[in-house]
């Protein structure tokens, strides 16, 4: 198979690394795998939403591969666009960042339109083309803003120019201006090159579907703006990208400089025909598995090129994202100037493949500047896996010979004698060293480094060493733990979250016990008077149980009353609680009650299809920002309309605050 190049906005949430959360990928979760799945030696990516800060080894430091990343200047997890290159097949000569030329290189204040000749791409748009395009002398000369959001890396190969974009889209009336001047700065450059006489590979998410053919929505969206096919065409950035195209559709007089298109569809030269051939689809409302979608994303190349390719198509099966792979395969051998040439000879730098055979491997110095292997974090690194398959050990021996006396300045020796010098710290249970048992005293190890190191000489040097320097530092104290005796009365913390809800005191504590007798019983006089004045005086009661015994105990027969006497509790104003039995909480109880007050309601059921309602929240600016509604769970099918009698979605729709379903 030949070489394959493949484009994908990876985009949902996590950007580049979004993939992964999804079959076939998160399985191995490497990027290798993913190319490797793929089958592709060039990989386009596009709306990696990163920085500088936020790459990391597995993303830069991919084995076999090399990378060229452009991010954004200012905005935070916006846009983004890398190239990956497979080095045993392809390795550019040159790489820029951004499509004007004026950033600059890494580690250097010189821009890329100002670099010598022979280390320059080439192409680069004037301020008088941009002026003329634009008829705006003020966004034309503002080129920084354009390339200040990640959305362009270009690498040349001997063969051909390749360019990864990522084109803004179409998402409000702010923006148009923005958009518009980026792609005619990607107009320009484009017919630059092939002016120059190079060839050009365009790829990309260009946010633009071309035809009627491409996308789901061309008629509705006519219906919506009231507009004739005519006037849909030949909306500026539709009209700009069709002026590229051979099969564009051009509506009137061609613009001025754009006289012929330059570019070819790859993808639709393979399938001229075919319907519903769609790379995006709306997350929101479910619209994929019903394919309600366009084709936003492209492989393009110049007209001489035509001809290199055996097989181009979308990969629509592959999740990750809400657009999908496309790609386009070259063939083995191409026909490049009446004479036939082996693709890896000119998909390398000169001598580097000759008749298909490597004759010369890659080195440090066959890296460009732009590289991410060459960004300071990740120069002269390996991968994260590679530092860790090679584990260091720690050798420990009890006795070294020294047999050759010139080594002796430089001999480690870890004797018994040393083992104190080590700063490990390992348990003093069932734990042998170097013939040490556990009953040694090793709980503390030190190992000697560069500034405290004790060296044995076999000379036996009885040379007297300096005292140490004693630091007037304080020592460190160690956390220790008291081990209070066994009887001593100390208060246990809190030991479940139960008790944290316990009162201390509990409520029988609070009750006064009396003896009932004759005399003080509720239906005594005495008894009604003591209630009567309860709230006004109350006298001090004896609650001493020795006292009771003492006035009721004496006499025999007050044996039942006695008993009657100490086991009712009576209330400070002399109610007995006996007939009242404290509550008791039902966990259970308070269970159910909380899951009600706090579960969501039940969900109203469509009327297509009886199942179950999706609850969505309007975004739409109006009056019914913010508003909760139900609606079919089905997706979208594709007529993009709601639909009565199928297996897609049905007209269903309710409010929440519609919604009782103790009414209904």
């Amino acid at each position: 198979m030949g070489l394959r190049i493949t484009t994908w906005n990876g985009q949902i949430v996590n950007g580049i690394r979004n993939p992964f959360s999804y079959q076939p990928w998160r399985d191995k979760r490497t990027f290798a795998a993913m190319f490797d799945t793929l089958e592709s030696d060039i990989v386009v990516f596009q709306e990696t939403k990163i920085q500088r800060k936020d790459l990391r080894d597995d993303m830069v430091l991919v084995p076999g591969w090399d990378c060229f990343f452009s991010l954004p200047k200012h905005k935070k997890g916006y846009s983004g666009v890398v190239i990956y290159t497979r080095q045993s097949v392809c390795c550019p000569i040159r790489a820029e960042e951004g499509i004007s030329g004026v950033l600059c290189p890494s580690n250097s204040s010189t821009s890329f339109s100002d670099l010598p000749e022979d280390q320059q791409i080439g192409g680069y748009p004037t301020l008088t083309q941009a002026s003329i395009a634009l008829d705006s002398t003020s966004l034309a000369t503002d080129f920084v803003t354009l390339d200040s959001e990640g959305r362009c890396v270009i690498i040349e190969f001997p063969a051909f120019v390749l360019i990864g974009v990522y084109s803004p889209a179409n998402r409000d009336e702010t923006r148009d201006d923005f958009r518009l001047g980026f792609l005619n700065l990607l107009d320009i450059r484009v017919r630059n090159l092939i002016r120059m006489g190079k060839r050009v590979f365009l790829t990309g998410d260009l946010n633009i579907s071309k035809e009627e053919l491409d996308t789901a929505n061309a008629e509705s969206a006519m219906r919506k703006n009231s507009m004739t096919a005519i006037e849909y065409f030949s909306t500026p950035a539709r009209r700009l990208f069709n002026h590229l195209l051979e099969d564009g559709k051009v509506y009137g007089e061609r613009d001025h400089g754009r006289e012929r298109p330059v570019l070819w569809d790859i993808c639709r030269s393979f399938h001229p025909m075919r319907k519903g051939m769609f790379t995006c689809w709306e997350q929101k409302v479910n619209a994929r598995p019903g394919n309600f979608g366009a084709r936003i994303d492209y492989v393009l190349c110049s007209s001489s090129m035509k001809d290199w390719f055996s097989d181009s198509n979308i990969q629509e099966g592959l999740m990750g994202s809400d657009h999908c792979p496309v790609y386009a395969t070259m063939k083995d051998v191409l026909t490049i100037d009446n004479a036939e040439v082996i693709l890896k000879d000119v998909m390398n730098p000169p001598g580097m493949f000759r008749h298909g055979q490597r004759m010369q491997e890659l080195s440090v110095k066959d890296m460009l500047p732009l590289s991410g292997k060459l960004i300071p974090e990740f120069d002269r690194r390996q991968s994260i896996r590679d530092m860790f398959k090679r584990n260091p050990t720690l050798i420990m021996e009890q006795s070294l010979e020294i047999t050759d006396q010139s080594e002796t300045d430089s001999a480690m020796v870890l004797s018994s004698n040393a083992i104190h010098d080590l700063d490990i710290q390992i348990p003093t249970q069932n734990v042998k060293i170097a013939g040490y048992d556990a009953t040694d005293d090793l709980s503390i190890l030190r190992y000697p480094g560069p500034t405290h190191r004790r060296i044995a000489s076999p000379l036996g040097n009885n040379k007297r060493q300096p005292p140490e320097k004693q630091s007037n530092r304080p020592s460190k104290r160690v956390k220790s733990v008291s081990t209070a005796p066994a009887g001593s009365n100390q208060t246990k913390g809190q030991q479940s979250l139960e008790g944290f809800f316990k009162s201390k005191s509990t409520e029988a504590a609070s009750l006064t016990y009396v003896p009932i007798t004759k005399e003080t019983s509720p239906e005594s006089s005495l008894s009604r008077t003591v209630l009567s004045n309860a709230n006004q005086q109350r006298a001090p009661i004896s609650t001493s149980t020795d006292s009771m015994l003492s006035e009721t105990a004496s006499t025999p027969a007050n044996l039942e009353e006695d008993i009657t006497s100490m086991s009712m509790p009576v209330s400070p104003l002399g109610k007995s609680d006996w007939a009242e039995p404290l509550s008791v909480h039902d966990p259970i109880e308070s269970k159910e009650s909380w899951s009600k007050l706090f579960s969501k309601p039940a969900a109203p059921r469509c009327e297509g299809h009886n199942e179950p309602c999706i609850s969505l929240v309007t975004k739409k600016s109006g009056i019914n920002c913010g508003r909760s509604f139900w609606m079919c769970p089905r997706p979208l099918g594709p007529s993009g309309a709601k639909e009565k009698g199928t297996q897609w979605r049905c007209q269903s729709f309710v409010w929440c605050s519609d919604w009782n379903p103790k009414v209904d």
